[in-house]
Parts: structure tokens; sequence; C-alpha cells
């Protein structure tokens, strides 16, 4: 089976997006994470189906590299949305649905995305860390110097440890200033450190405004590039989730399963 597929990036976080629209595809875990396979594949943090939706433009099927369907992915949907309006599936602003339910995006310059996020009802702030759903779940993680931080050794044993059954992600911020951070992410599903996370820094935003930095918008540096955050509180909720930032079309091509 010859399957045809586009390859994006948001701030260095790469994803595979491929139109299924027609349903011709079914991939099976294993063929998603060849895929995916740095190696012997295309190579990507993740893949994306575009599928039929009676509810909005498309759905938005995602998968991480190890070939399991996973929560929602934050850079993924900038992505996703970017190359939907490229293949006339929507205008340039994007409605579309998640495993975590409806999303905006609007197209704002021809390589910059803004798209809503759930609204945030509940962060559990436990001593050391605060753990929140932004559409997939993130343990928070304070320090001082990330840059120098093992992400991978500290992430895998909190992702792996038996508070998280499940698994969680894992992020560790940096305070630059009052409404600038500096974030990198151990992802669940890749079990390595991504470029940068797009629910990761949702995350980590939202626990900074928590820990005393009552701003509602945010500048966040990752290793991948920068991306912008912004949020409003009401009546115990964070509401109008809003995450920014670049997208890049890669490359096209065909890939034979």
């Amino acid at each position: 089976m010859e399957v045809p597929f586009v390859k994006y990036h948001g701030a260095g976080n790469d994803f595979v997006i491929i139109d299924n629209t027609s349903a011709a595809y079914t991939l099976t875990r294993e063929a998603i994470a060849f895929i995916c396979h740095r190696r012997f594949g295309v190579g990507s943090d993740g893949l994306m189906l575009i599928e039929k939706s009676e509810e909005a433009a498309f759905y938005m099927r995602y998968f991480n590299s190890d070939g399991n369907e996973s929560t929602m992915c934050g850079n993924g949907g900038r992505c996703i949305a970017h190359f939907a309006h490229s293949i006339g599936l929507a205008g340039e602003s994007i409605s579309f649905m998640g495993i975590d339910g409806p999303h905006q995006a609007t197209i704002l310059a021809p390589d910059r995305i803004k798209l809503k996020m759930k609204n945030i009802d509940r962060v559990d702030h436990h001593p050391g860390y605060y753990f929140l759903d932004t559409g997939s779940p993130h343990h928070v993680v304070f320090k001082d110097d990330v840059r120098n931080t093992d992400v991978v050794t500290e992430g895998k044993n909190i992702r792996y440890s038996d508070k998280y059954p499940a698994g969680t992600n894992v992020d560790f911020v940096e305070i630059l200033d009052t409404n600038r951070i500096f974030v990198r992410t151990y992802e669940r599903g890749v079990e390595d450190e991504t470029l940068s996370c797009g629910t990761g820094v949702v995350a980590a935003a939202i626990a900074t405004n928590i820990s005393g930095n009552p701003k509602d918008v945010f500048i966040i540096e990752t290793r991948g590039g920068e991306l912008e955050v912004s949020f409003s509180y009401q009546k115990n909720e964070f509401i109008d989730v809003y995450l920014t930032g670049p997208v890049k079309f890669v490359f096209s091509g065909k890939i034979v399963l």
C-alpha cells in the first residue's frame, strides 16, 4: 500500500500528516511506529490523520511515535489546521474536533497559527510540582537551570513513577521574566525530549500564573522556537486558552507500507 503524506513542524515538534477523509487507510500501530521512526521511516514525533467529522471541518486523530493513539497535541493541532487549509478543507478560520473536544484555529500569517485549547478547570498543586490536563496530562516542575537539566532521565523517572499508572508528560520550567519562561518537555509516547510541546507550554504558562506570576499572556522559549500562550481566568476556570506560534511545511511524499 502506497500512502501519501506531508511532514510539518511547529517550533521543532514534527509530525507526519495523512489526509484520510476518504477512509482509504487503516494503519496498524506497527505501521505508524514505522512511519515515525527516524531511521527506517519518515521520522517524526507523531502522526495525525485528517478524518471526516459531522460536527466540524474535520476530526484530528493523533498518534504518538510509538504507534499508540494518544490525547491532544497543541503543536500538531496548529500544523494540521494549516494543512487542512492548504488542501481546501477550511478557510482561514478553521473549526475541527479533537479527542478532547472542539478547537478553533486561525491563520494569522502564512506561517503562524493561533489555536484555541480546552478550558482548564482543575490544577493540582503538590509539594514540588503541579499537575493539570491541557488536552494531555502534564506534570510541571519549576527549576532554576532548565538548560542544564537532564530532562530525559528525570522526565522518565517521573513519567514511569507509581503516581502515574497511565503515564504523563513532564515539563521543566524556568522563569526568565514576569511573562517569559523557558520550557523543556519529556513526552509520553515519544519517550524522549521533544524540541517543544504545545499542551506542555500551555500547562507551564498556567502553572506559572498560579505560582505567583499573575500574567495572562506568556512568551515561552523552547529549544525549537518561541510560542505564546494567553488565557483568561473566570469563576475558578482558565478560559479562552490560546496557543500561538510558527508552523512550517517541510516536505511531502509517499511511503510504501
